[in-house]
């Protein structure tokens, strides 16, 4: 019992330790937080996710995906690309605040709002060396309970990712004036842009 409590709390660890960070990523799951737009359909989404790819890695998978170096290329231009893409929208919220949609005129939709969650986490090869190499690899030297690793990191991104999409609600009364979130587009599109200009060059 004390072996598989450790086991679940280092891949517990493991995992927190490589989603929270300042990522593409989390900066979307935060900006919907805080619109609350479609936030448990993109937190269920991320959170799946990584326990669908973590299972992957754990499985055995992360040498094939290591194999395919052309295939994590291929992946890296298309989500270096749709980075960029929603990177300049972003920027151009900053630069035009009337297409903030804050009065709910322009909101996304929940099926927009969900595509690009899947985008962000599918389209990014760094998702896959993180979670079905790094941690498939960090699994497997716990043997048999390789697998209550997995789940400690998996668990890990439940719960982060619940606290930043549900969370970011709090920031709301800080983010009531348009000159706030004008703040908070213009990070947003630095993150995005920087990420996917990493993507792109292979960074």
């Amino acid at each position: 019992m004390t072996h598989a409590l450790t086991a679940l709390a280092a891949g517990f660890a493991t995992g927190l330790s490589l989603i929270v960070v300042i990522g593409a990523q989390n900066a979307f799951v935060l900006r919907q937080g805080i619109r609350r737009e479609a936030v448990l359909a993109v937190v269920g989404i991320c959170a799946l996710s990584d326990a669908a790819l973590i299972a992957l890695g754990v499985g055995g998978v992360g040498a094939v995906v290591v194999a395919w170096p052309g295939a994590l290329t291929a992946v890296g231009l298309i989500g270096g690309a749709f980075l960029l893409v929603y990177g300049a929208l972003a920027a151009r919220r900053v630069l035009r605040p009337a297409a903030m949609g804050l009065d709910g005129t322009s909101e996304r939709s929940r099926g927009r709002a969900v595509l690009t969650c899947l985008a962000m986490t599918w389209l990014n090869p760094h998702v896959y060396l993180d979670t079905v190499f790094l941690l498939g690899s960090l699994a497997a030297g716990h043997g048999s309970l390789r697998w209550t690793f997995g789940l400690g990191a998996a668990l890990a991104s439940l719960c982060w990712f619940a606290a930043l999409g549900f969370g970011a609600r709090l920031l709301g009364r800080f983010l009531s004036r348009p000159s706030s979130w004008r703040v908070l587009d213009a990070l947003v599109a630095v993150t995005m842009v920087t990420t996917g200009g990493l993507l792109i060059t292979g960074a």
